[in-house]
């Protein structure tokens, strides 16, 4: 497998069992093969979740001839507040980890639609976890990337009995690895029930957003999402959607949301790198709209797929192609 890898560089992904993923990582300094990036089972970012991330998306262009990183600059003034947030440095600045990441996305060559999940975790082998006694490292992989979420038929959703992680327990609006578990229990739990994904509520009861995904609706013609103050993760797609309603003359605003006014939206979706665009149809049983995509979700939908594919040159600040 190494020796077949190693050898045969273009457009490579390694399909292992389930995992597939580009030949290239970038870990300890250096660009490696994937399979050769490993921690030990002793490293404190494992055992305590210490450890940041972010998930930025390549699109093969409208031509086939490129693949457009969309917002790759944004993503990582991102990253570093999240490390900001915990009080924690890399030894890369925000240029490098631009550059880093170009540079790795030209050696696996993508040809395909593909995400690049940049890490920075805490390397030591400290038992404790006291993160002020804790070193940062960084890497990147890459693994090819579809659909996370359907785009073209309609979600199920349910309204989750996990709450939200809260700013003062672990600041959602950082990319923490660890509050993850938070959106795990909640995806398992609505996958179980026959959900596609879960919609979550905050500790004081309004809704924050998805397990893993940013949440708008659509009332009397007025896009609305909820509030940064209501526990979301400050999201890159959630903020490129804010612009493309202004752009389209749609009004929008961020507040807090009632479990209850989500039942009676005539449109809703969930935005997100994994997520995309992608309409809700149902949440909690209750029917939004006429459990179609909506016009005004159906224009946003389809700009934003127009933007990541090239075909918006107004947009084209936002894309690096490689």
């Amino acid at each position: 497998m190494k020796k077949a890898v190693a050898v045969k560089e273009a457009a490579t992904v390694v399909k292992m069992t389930k995992i597939q993923y580009f030949p290239f990582a970038f870990f300890e300094g250096k660009v490696v093969m994937t399979e050769l990036a490993k921690v030990s089972i002793m490293t404190n970012a494992l055992q305590y979740g210490n450890g940041i991330f972010g998930g930025i998306r390549g699109y093969v262009s409208e031509s086939k001839k490129s693949v457009n990183i969309f917002r790759l600059k944004d993503h990582y003034y991102r990253f570093i507040s999240s490390l900001k947030i915990i009080n924690k440095t890399i030894n890369y600045s925000h240029n490098e980890l631009v550059s880093i990441t170009i540079d790795l996305a030209k050696k696996n060559k993508p040809d395909t639609d593909c995400y690049i999940r940049p890490i920075a975790y805490a390397s030591n082998f400290e038992i404790s976890p006291d993160l002020s006694m804790l070193d940062f490292e960084f890497a990147i992989y890459m693994i090819p990337l579809g659909e996370y979420l359907p785009v073209s038929k309609g979600l199920k959703l349910g309204i989750s009995n996990w709450v939200r992680i809260n700013d003062n327990m672990i600041p959602a609006r950082a990319k923490v690895t660890g509050g993850y578990i938070n959106s795990s229990l909640a995806k398992a739990d609505a996958v179980k029930l026959g959900y596609d994904d879960a919609l979550m509520i905050t500790i004081d009861g309004h809704l924050a957003e998805g397990s893993a995904a940013n949440f708008f609706m659509v009332r009397d013609g007025k896009l609305i999402t909820s509030s940064r103050y209501a526990d979301v993760l400050e999201g890159i797609t959630r903020r490129t959607i804010i612009q493309l309603a202004e752009d389209l003359e749609i009004p929008a605003e961020e507040r807090l949301i009632d479990r209850t006014e989500v039942y009676i939206a005539d449109e809703a979706f969930l935005t997100g790198t994994g997520a995309q665009v992608a309409w809700i149809a149902e949440v909690d049983g209750r029917i939004i709209g006429n459990r179609k995509i909506g016009p005004i979700t159906e224009k946003i939908q389809k700009l934003f797929f127009d933007i990541v594919r090239g075909r918006e040159k107004k947009y084209s600040g936002w894309l690096t192609k490689v």
